[in-house]
């Protein structure tokens, strides 16, 4: 085999790796989603990283618009603010598991990973009475584990469609982001919270959503949170 045939496997080795691990189609590493059925003009928002200080702000805007989300919560966070976790439920929202401590999956054990969704999902279950269906990895990033764990908890990954970039860019430019990708069966993924970080700056988050919900409204998208698009 010639030198630039071996690099040509080689390199769609690495490729096939990389879609297996971050590819939002992917099924690999466990059952997933990452859109709803294209021909109903549904729309699902999607907050990860929370809860946070700044969730209540998130809430009030959501309640205003007379929408309701999907959250996937990190359990450090939950025992941290269980009272801000509790109000998400209340108000009506769905609650999904988005690992313990929010680490990278990659190269970690089967143990790791299970004990990362395992307490993730003991502590929203304790903490507000709610069961998550779904799961989504932190970063997007999969990894050998994560199926098994998935199946034992009787979890469902979820992925994207459309990535805000809200932890990065600015109410407007997130706000175009949203707007250029989002059509029927979307799955929005925006934050709540930064990892762990207490009180987070969540400024360009609360800008976008204002700005799109009622453009995506104008549009004759329906909120609906995850397990209502995928039901």
């Amino acid at each position: 085999m010639g030198a630039w045939t071996v690099a040509g496997v080689a390199g769609a080795a690495v490729g096939a790796a990389g879609y297996a691990v971050r590819g939002r189609s992917s099924q690999v590493f466990g059952r997933s989603f990452y859109h709803g059925d294209a021909s109903r003009p549904e729309i699902a928002l999607t907050f990860d990283d929370g809860p946070s200080e700044s969730t209540p702000a998130l809430l009030d805007l959501l309640e205003k618009h007379g929408v309701r989300a999907t959250f996937f919560m990190c359990g450090q966070n939950v025992r941290r603010l269980p009272g801000i976790a509790r109000t998400v439920h209340a108000a009506g929202h769905e609650i999904g598991n988005h690992s313990n401590s929010h680490p990278y999956l990659h190269f970690k054990t089967a143990e790791f990973i299970y004990a990362e969704l395992a307490a993730a999902q003991e502590s929203i279950q304790e903490t507000t009475g709610a069961k998550p269906n779904w799961f989504r990895a932190p970063f997007g990033v999969r990894w050998f584990g994560v199926g098994a764990a998935q199946q034992k908890l009787e979890l469902t990954g979820v992925m994207w469609n459309v990535l805000g970039g809200d932890w990065k860019w600015s109410g407007s430019r997130v706000t175009e982001q949203i707007m250029h990708g989002a059509g029927n069966g979307s799955i929005v993924c925006l934050h709540d919270g930064r990892r762990l970080r207490a009180a987070p700056d969540i400024g360009s988050t609360l800008e976008s959503v204002a700005a799109v919900i009622p453009q995506l409204k104008d549009r004759g998208l329906k909120f609906v949170t995850v397990s209502e698009m995928l039901r």
